[in-house]
């Protein structure tokens, strides 16, 4: 009897022990893995702001860069999930005279990019791609061999500009400049043409629309949706950027926002939207400090992407530039010891942006500005006031970057 009870008590112990190893290792597991939050944004807790509260040395950094270098548009800076400063400087549209506010929509250019590539990065969690599938097999009469996805995403496709391209088509043929192109019929006129390419893929690293357009047309390919649809329910909405939306030229005759570009650093150069502001994807993203803010949020949740997809996104891709800059999967990056910011920038039609997100010190910058001018190059104050490292290629030298965007 002894020994039946010993037996017992021994194969309960290792019954104990197993359970506990296994409940640990499961709970390492869960550990490792992060949490989506439940129930959608908070975004009135986010964007609470009082002016009272500003950050008085951003606050005399931006009342220079307005007086001294003529910057004009909406700034936003937030540390540690909290906004410090918030401002609306200057004219949405200096003709009639419409001053900007904290709400102002404008055209994100180039900042667009970063949600195409969150776009195809969701469809590549969800098994609709692969990161190294061939554009050739969405679109079987796409001109170049050997183009994946990753390719475009890091801009190393060797593409023309299709921006270029088509300008100079339109020029020629004397077509109606009116109305905008949609992405598929300026992948049409691709394949029709067939313009030289700069260099063959994978060669190296150059900065150009044509990668994102493309990538554009490709989640529209994929989901049977329009870009705009696609973006609005699976990143704006999650995010709750509810003064975010796609206005592409192919849909609406009048871009309806208030803020117009002004180009060439001179309010009379107000910039009209033509057909290039049909085609979506590397740009045709309108939308305010704060959502861009909430979207930085979102992404840092785990609302839009998982963090090892997240984290791949931001590993450079290409070659370090000045021993600090490189590009990843839609998204610029600096990097310095114990520092890394992910931005981007942007450049069109008079609207001239940075945005920036410090990934280890969690503070967030964000300059919309729709007179274009070199005011965004002499943003070092800016960077020192808000505690982020002076983010700026040749910074070093001295040197501003202008950079094709």
């Amino acid at each position: 009897m002894r020994f039946v009870y010993k037996a017992v008590l021994i194969s309960a112990i290792c019954l104990f022990s197993l359970s506990s190893c296994t409940s640990g290792a499961n709970k390492n597991k869960k550990d490792s893995e992060p949490v989506k939050p439940a129930g959608p944004m908070d975004t009135k807790a986010l964007l609470a702001y009082d002016p009272k509260n500003a950050d008085k040395k951003i606050d005399a950094v931006m009342e220079q860069l307005h007086r001294t270098r003529a910057f004009n548009g909406n700034v936003l800076v937030a540390k540690h999930g909290k906004i410090i400063y918030e401002n609306a400087i200057g004219w949405a549209d200096y003709l009639r005279r419409k001053e900007l506010n904290i709400n102002s929509q404008f055209e994100l250019a180039s900042v667009t990019k970063t949600f195409t590539s969150t776009a195809i990065l969701m469809l590549m969690e969800q098994g609709k791609l692969s990161l190294n599938d061939d554009v050739k097999k969405y679109f079987p009469d796409f001109p170049y061999d050997g183009i994946t996805i990753r390719l475009l995403l890091t801009h190393r496709s060797g593409m023309m500009n299709y921006v270029y391209f088509t300008d100079d088509l339109y020029r020629a043929e004397h077509r109606d400049q009116r109305k905008g192109l949609t992405n598929a019929q300026e992948m049409a006129l691709i394949a029709q043409y067939k313009p030289r390419p700069f260099n063959k893929p994978d060669k190296r690293f150059l900065y150009n629309n044509s990668n994102f357009m493309v990538l554009g047309s490709i989640i529209e390919k994929v989901t049977g949706q329009s870009y705009a649809d696609f973006v609005k329910t699976h990143i704006f909405i999650p995010a709750g950027m509810a003064h975010t939306a796609v206005y592409s030229k192919a849909v609406y005759e009048k871009i309806p926002v208030d803020v117009v570009g002004h180009d060439r650093g001179q309010w009379r150069y107000s910039v009209a939207q033509n057909f290039l502001d049909g085609p979506v994807g590397d740009k045709g993203i309108y939308s305010t400090v704060g959502d861009l803010y909430l979207y930085d949020r979102a992404l840092r949740q785990g609302r839009l992407l998982k963090q090892a997809t997240m984290d791949s996104a931001y590993v450079p891709r290409n070659p370090m530039l000045h021993g600090h800059f490189s590009y990843g999967y839609g998204w610029r990056i600096f990097e310095a010891p114990g520092k890394q910011v992910i931005y981007h920038t942007g450049w069109w039609h008079g609207f001239r942006h940075i945005y920036l997100r410090d990934i280890k010190d969690d503070i967030t910058i964000v300059l919309l500005s729709n007179l274009s001018n070199g005011s965004l190059l002499k943003l070092d104050d800016l960077f020192n006031a808000a505690g982020m490292p002076i983010v700026r290629k040749s910074a070093y030298k001295g040197n501003g970057d202008t950079s094709d965007d």
